[in-house]
């Protein structure tokens, strides 16, 4: 029973200890590596999505990723995802199509359960669907609608590029290589690099990797939250149920909230 306890008791101190460290990254890696644990879990959801985000950026500009940036960063994502080939060619065939609807990119704000805050973003080719749809989520799992532009500044609109490092790559010489195109902070931790420009810096960062030959696994545009808020066990439940609700929607592309 001793040696059983205590085998149990150093299992339970490794566990601390490793949350501990994750506790010591940057704002933004925390951010970006929490959304993964649940986020998009489901493929038959995801899928779609990330096809839409390609359909679109095809059909605004070419159907030729390497004359089409948007187009290229928007395969580049699905790719990290591990969208089939097939799924990509045939997003990209969509928007040839006559019959394809225009796509309308719009944005709603709400409270959910216990005050968490909630920004969603959607692609969508009925906008009088999506707000129906919305709003009946927020109404009939505890939330709240919010006005346009309620949550501006509770969130800062940030481009987030994630790459791997190699053994080439010096952390302190890029940070100095990539300051004029609008290199906000720079973190590496656990074999990944993570880059945050302004918005308005998405385009030139984006040009200025892969000028340097940098393979990105993702080039995104996301709100990350000022101030984070902790939730318990039962009100992550709640919370739960309209976050899921929100993002298995066909018209939802992403969901952000100031959840720490």
């Amino acid at each position: 029973y001793l040696p059983l306890k205590l085998n149990l008791l150093l299992f339970l101190a490794i566990i601390r200890a490793i949350l501990s460290r994750g506790n010591k990254m940057g704002r933004a890696f925390e951010y970006r590596k929490a959304s993964k644990l649940k986020r998009w879990g489901k493929m038959s959801v995801i899928f779609p999505k990330l096809g839409k985000a390609i359909t679109v950026a095809a059909k605004n500009g070419v159907p030729d990723p390497e004359m089409n940036a948007p187009l290229r960063t928007a395969i580049l994502n699905a790719k990290a995802e591990n969208m089939p080939k097939t799924n990509i060619e045939a997003a990209i065939k969509r928007a040839m199509s006559k019959d394809l609807k225009d796509m309308l990119e719009v944005t709603f704000e709400g409270k959910g359960p216990h005050g968490v805050q909630i920004f969603v973003e959607c692609l969508t080719d009925n906008n009088t669907r999506s707000v129906a749809n919305i709003k009946n989520y927020f109404s009939k799992l505890k939330g709240q609608m919010l006005n346009n532009g309620a949550l501006d500044y509770m969130f800062d609109r940030k481009a987030i590029f994630e790459f791997d490092k190699t053994e080439n790559i010096d952390i302190e010489e890029l940070e100095l290589e990539l300051i004029d195109s609008g290199l906000e902070e720079i973190e590496a931790e656990d074999g990944l690099v993570i880059i945050t420009t302004q918005v308005s810096d998405f385009g030139t960062m984006n040009e200025a990797l892969e000028k340097m030959n940098i393979k990105l696994n993702k080039a995104t545009l996301e709100r990350i939250p000022t101030n984070q808020t902790s939730f318990n066990e039962e009100e992550m439940q709640d919370i739960s149920k309209l976050l899921e609700k929100l993002e298995d929607d066909e018209d939802v592309q992403k969901v952000f909230t100031n959840i720490k």
